[in-house]
């Protein structure tokens, strides 16, 4: 049995996806800015696939910009409301837990003079709202963070933080990478004071190499790069055809299964957590349970077993996992989520992330706990010898 649990990382293109992906590249081939018959068609599907990510998250069509992924609409999003916006200030606020997408961004701003303010986290992985207010000043450009963290599954409160930006004298922008939770949790832009916000497609069962940024209407944002004018300017280059009517099907999907898929997601992490506590000794739980914890991610630490061992164990009986983040996760520097979260070194060392997928079944469940167990009992008999 394939057990494949590593859907942080990315996930299974949903069959809807496959097909509409190969019907693209094989008939709708047309370039989009062109005047012929066959350029106006493909033009149609791509403003239809706009419609169906921007009902995905309740926002109009042309607030939707298509881009070629996560990377690259978090640095749009950033970098695009920073050029577009120098005059209102000069000190940028995001947390120590965000994705390399994000804090890369913001070490090299950091060498342009910028003031970064990097925002602490509990020992849940939850930034201390009372730090950020302080941080606010009147000379606050941009806040930049995540929905929900890719390692260890910890939900910020989007909306308490959106309406204290909004009560501020000078509004900063609110950036936020839902890269993780858009088709997992609910999102409502426009009750959350958002102005920019990121997706990916391969997150949601979607292709890889596209995604979307959110642009509220009225916000200025300079483009990275220039070119002939495609997404209004802000992300000019042929569009990926293929991949936005993929993501288009994907968000479509995710959007109107959204409720049975949450319920679906916690049923399999509660029952696998279950298992583990009750069958798996000297563990330790660096996932939030309950609202502050996002559904389909669990990470959690395997005292004196290294990670990597195990998951090269694991994927023996093709149980597939991960340490953390697959942006990251060759580098051989430890977790910087779970060094703000404060764990040791051997939590940090011993720590796996189980992400899980409405595909997954409850009987994949079970069979990749019994292994789990099976291989942790038979790694620690070997590291007492």
């Amino acid at each position: 049995m394939e057990v494949y649990l590593d859907n942080s990382a990315t996930t299974r293109p949903s069959e809807e996806v496959i097909e509409m992906v190969t019907k693209a590249l094989r008939d709708s081939y047309g370039n989009p800015s062109s005047l012929h018959r066959k350029g106006i068609e493909v033009e149609k599907l791509i403003k239809a696939a706009r419609k169906q990510v921007a009902r995905a998250l309740g926002v109009k069509d042309e607030e939707i910009i298509f881009t070629s992924g996560g990377t690259e609409s978090n640095n749009i999003a950033i970098l695009g409301i920073i050029e577009g916006n120098k005059r209102k200030g000069n000190r940028i606020i995001t947390s120590k837990i965000e994705h390399p997408s994000v804090l890369n961004v913001f070490k090299r701003l950091e060498t342009r003079g910028y003031e970064v303010i990097y925002l602490d986290v509990d020992e849940w992985g939850k930034i201390k709202i009372k730090q950020l207010q302080e941080a606010l000043t009147d000379n606050t450009l941009l806040v930049s963070l995540m929905h929900v963290n890719n390692e260890v599954g910890t939900v910020q409160p989007i909306e308490e933080i959106g309406k204290m930006l909004l009560q501020q004298k000078s509004k900063p922008f609110f950036h936020v990478d839902a890269i993780q939770s858009f088709g997992k949790l609910k999102l409502n832009l426009g009750k959350l004071g958002i102005d920019i916000l990121s997706i990916s497609g391969h997150k949601i069962h979607g292709p890889k190499g596209v995604g979307a940024v959110f642009v509220k209407k009225g916000v200025k944002v300079y483009p990275l790069f220039l070119g002939g004018n495609q997404e209004t300017g802000i992300r000019s280059g042929t569009e990926n055809v293929p991949g936005i009517l993929g993501l288009g099907v994907a968000a479509e999907k995710i959007w109107n299964g959204l409720d049975k898929h949450y319920d679906q997601l916690t049923i399999l992490r509660d029952r696998f957590l279950e298992r583990v506590r009750n069958e798996i000794p000297n563990v330790k739980i660096n996932s939030s349970e309950g609202p502050d914890g996002a559904p389909h991610i669990l990470n959690i630490s395997f005292i004196g077993i290294r990670g990597e061992v195990l998951l090269h164990s694991l994927e023996q009986d093709e149980i597939y996992v991960s340490t953390g983040s697959a942006c990251s996760s060759k580098k051989s520097s430890q977790s910087h989520v779970l060094k703000a979260m404060k764990l040791s070194d051997d939590e940090i060392e011993g720590a796996i992330r189980f992400s899980f997928s409405y595909n997954n079944t409850r009987e994949e469940i079970d069979y990749a706990v019994d292994h789990l167990k099976k291989h942790v009992e038979e790694l620690r008999k070997i590291m007492m010898r």
